[in-house]
């Protein structure tokens, strides 16, 4: 039997590359890693006063992604996300396509857990990258809950199994 060696680089490799063409990556706003280092999902978040109900929005945000997806050419980074105050929108890369989003939550459904009062407030983009990374570790190390929420649809996917041990860097 032969054995292929899987390439893949490291998120520090990436930045290394990353840094000697700085003019040319934009970063995503969130990278989520697995236990191995490797990128499993990136993530463009967009706070109070935009969002991505207006399609040219989306349309520029999905680019930003595929863009840097297609700058990580020797890994396939497996999931992508979007997220506006109202949606919180998944994708798969496979390498070369983007899907059209596999999973849609309403973000006030998931983040009321870290924020009770996230429906009543003006939430900006620091604050809700913040939040969202609180979400993806909770799935990561349950650092809050036992089971967070939507836990069900991330392990659907394959998303949960990919975050569990893993880390996330927030730009």
């Amino acid at each position: 039997m032969i054995y292929r060696e899987k390439q893949t680089l490291t998120w520090w490799e990436i930045r290394a590359i990353q840094a000697a063409n700085i003019e040319d990556i934009d970063f995503p706003d969130i990278v989520a890693l697995d236990k191995d280092e490797q990128i499993i999902l990136i993530a463009e978040v967009k706070g109070l006063p935009f969002n991505f109900q207006e399609t040219k929005a989306k349309q520029y945000a999905i680019l930003r992604l595929i863009d840097y997806l297609q700058a990580a050419t020797k890994i396939a980074i497996p999931f992508a996300m979007l997220v506006d105050v109202n949606k919180i929108l998944i994708f798969q890369w496979d390498g070369n396509n983007l899907s059209e989003p596999i999973i849609s939550l309403n973000t006030a459904d998931v983040l009321s857990h870290y924020e009770p009062k996230f429906r009543d407030k003006r939430i900006f983009s620091l604050y809700l990258k913040g939040l969202i990374e609180a979400w993806l570790r909770d799935l990561a190390y349950h650092w809050k809950s036992a089971i967070p929420p939507f836990t069900k649809e991330m392990t659907e996917i394959g998303l949960l199994q990919l975050l569990e041990d893993g880390r996330t860097q927030l730009y």
